[in-house]
């Protein structure tokens, strides 16, 4: 049997029969929706730190589902591809010490019984739903979890670092390169994030009761 997930995407866009710069005055809405496999990344996940260019600034649209949360990674993430990394973890564009996203999702960062993720208040940041998800899994299992602002020495110290997002799923960090500098993570027997993701993947299927009221019968 084929394992995966079907991914929905809402779809805003202005159709009226003009081009011009202003607010459309037609819009239309849409959802498509795709088949998608385990994982978005099909290998170990080896990031890369970008220090020049920054992904999202405050008062911008790096909070919103938008294309302009995406274009501006493109170049940098196609670059970094081609030196042999799976995607680039971006700082903030302000101080440009504290980590805010990967590209494609969320990034999570455990040191000992604390689970830390980048705060989501500057509007920098998408609050992804599995990111949400993950959250209050890991505060279920006792672990303490912090919205904080992340400096990126705190990740380089980290147990383990693991991904979230809709597509990405919940997925380990291999590895993080920050000004050439390449730091691995020792995989352990039972991490966090195998924990962690052995709930969510399992209320998800139905393997495990699902006590959050996330799942929907569609009939």
């Amino acid at each position: 049997m084929w394992k995966g997930s079907l991914y929905v995407r809402p779809l805003l866009i202005g159709s009226e029969a003009r081009l011009g710069l202003g607010p459309a005055p037609e819009y239309t809405f849409l959802l498509y929706a795709s088949p998608v496999g385990l994982s978005y990344h099909k290998n170990l996940i080896n990031l890369v730190v970008e220090d020049k260019v920054p992904r999202a600034t405050p008062g911008g649209t790096g909070g919103i589902k938008s294309v302009s949360n995406y274009s501006p990674v493109f170049k940098v993430l196609a670059e970094a591809k081609a030196k042999g990394f799976s995607d680039v973890l971006f700082l903030d564009a302000a101080t440009g010490k504290n980590i805010e996203e990967v590209s494609s999702c969320n990034i999570f960062v455990v040191k000992g019984n604390v689970v830390s993720t980048p705060a989501t208040h500057d509007g920098t940041i998408l609050a992804g739903i599995t990111r949400k998800s993950v959250m209050e899994i890991a505060a279920d299992l006792g672990y303490q979890v912090e919205e904080r602002v992340i400096p990126v020495d705190d990740l380089l110290e980290a147990d383990e670092v693991f991904c979230t997002g809709t597509a990405v799923g919940l997925n380990p960090v291999n590895s993080i390169t920050y000004q050439g500098k390449r730091t691995k993570y020792k995989p352990r027997e039972e991490s966090v994030s195998q924990k962690l993701h052995k709930i969510l993947t399992g209320i998800q299927a139905g393997s495990i009761k699902d006590k959050k009221g996330w799942t929907v019968i569609i009939d």
